[in-house]
């Protein structure tokens, strides 16, 4: 069977030294877990990964697989040719033909010469199929800084030859920087967070705090929507649907009322841990923006931070809301996200909270709660939801 042809740009795994190929073989497997039934085959040469699928691919499909995936800055749907002057030609027109620039506009040709025995420069490469794109496209002119399309060929063992390329996530691949446990919200702030963690590698699953009937089920519904929806971007993840609501009435009921939602958030941390040292995991993940609320000075997370052993990671810390709605936005969680249902912290948060707790003194008012019954119950009801690497529930 025919094969369709992707080149994949590799960014940052080009830099890893003698782990590189460690690196560019998770690459490979993730992508791999996202369309294998295409029958991926991958071949490489240098800055360049070149992934060979069965003709009947979905091209959409392979878009959002490919889009979604860290450790490639760039990609696009490329066709093969020899190092032949008029074979070069006959492909750059049915790449012209099957992938049309606008009638009108600018273009640029991208040459890049690999192979330096190969007669032609990269300039007259390029002189070449601009005449070939004005014979096609008489209308365009030539723009060799912002054009509105690009015909790039590139000359290596073989010649490659695609039009304008789509821009990748950049990043580490996931599952290279070790497991982490994702505090997941309904909110804003804790998807993207989910997604800068695993930019760097870290392999993400994801805990929600559920308080039925105080949270309603289309909070849940639109966790689980948030879930599937940055699962591309994890390679895939576990939501753990841990239903707190009698650890919540008991802080709610034991605790000093400024400081019911730094309590909570301590149980929060404690239950993370359990679930994630059972899992191997080896960090928790929050999406935490420093001052951004009450819960989020420097002295309540340095409280916070007193709950557990593992390492506490907060993406978001140095960022403003701005940012984090950008790349919400970005990654397509901000509608989602400003659903109007709202997650039990919300519900039970005190009209004046403590904003710069004493940690010793917070460390007493949370062990006399004795919630360790609490949290064990929870974790035993806990649900879990698996979304695979193309965000689809599974199970």
């Amino acid at each position: 069977m025919a094969k369709k042809l992707y080149l994949i740009k590799e960014g940052e795994i080009s830099l890893k030294g003698g782990n590189r190929s460690l690196f560019e073989k998770r690459l490979r497997h993730n992508i791999k877990d996202k369309l294998g039934e295409f029958n991926p085959i991958f071949s490489k040469q240098k800055g360049r990964i070149y992934l060979h699928l069965d003709e009947n691919a979905d091209e959409k499909k392979v878009f959002k697989a490919l889009s979604t995936t860290f450790g490639i800055t760039g990609f696009a749907k490329a066709y093969e040719c020899k190092k032949d002057l008029d074979e070069i030609i006959r492909t750059a027109e049915k790449v012209l033909n099957e992938n049309p620039f606008s009638a009108t506009g600018t273009f640029k040709i991208d040459a890049r010469r690999e192979d330096k025995s190969f007669p032609m420069s990269s300039y007259d490469i390029s002189v070449m199929l601009a005449k070939t794109v004005h014979e096609m496209f008489p209308d365009l002119s030539v723009d060799l800084k912002n054009p509105d399309n690009t015909l790039c060929i590139e000359v290596r063992q073989s010649v490659y030859i695609y039009t304008n390329d789509n821009k990748g996530p950049g990043g580490l691949p996931v599952q290279t920087a070790g497991r982490a446990m994702l505090l997941l919200s309904g909110g804003i702030d804790s998807p993207v967070a989910a997604i800068r963690a695993a930019k760097r590698g870290v392999k993400v699953d994801c805990i929600y705090f559920h308080a039925y009937p105080y949270t309603s089920d289309e909070a849940l519904e639109k966790v689980k929507t948030l879930a599937s929806i940055i699962a591309p971007y994890l390679g895939g993840t576990r939501l753990y649907v841990v239903p707190f609501t009698d650890g919540q009435l008991r802080i709610k009921k034991y605790s000093y009322p400024d400081e019911t939602t730094l309590m909570f958030r301590a149980s929060m941390m404690q239950t993370a841990e359990r679930i994630a040292k059972s899992k191997k995991a080896i960090a928790i993940v929050t999406g935490e923006a420093l001052s951004q609320v009450a819960s989020q000075t420097l002295e309540a997370m340095n409280f916070t931070d007193s709950m557990t052993d593992l390492l506490v990671i907060r993406p978001l810390v140095g960022m403003d809301k701005e940012e984090i709605i950008k790349t919400a936005k970005e990654i397509g969680t901000y509608e989602t996200s400003i659903l109007p249902y709202e997650d039990c912290c919300v519900i039970f948060s005190p009209k004046h909270p403590i904003t710069h707790p004493d940690k010793e003194t917070s460390k007493k008012h949370y062990r006399a709660l004795e919630m360790d019954e609490e949290i064990a119950k929870a974790i035993e009801k806990a649900e879990v939801f698996y979304f695979n690497a193309m965000g689809d529930l599974e199970g």
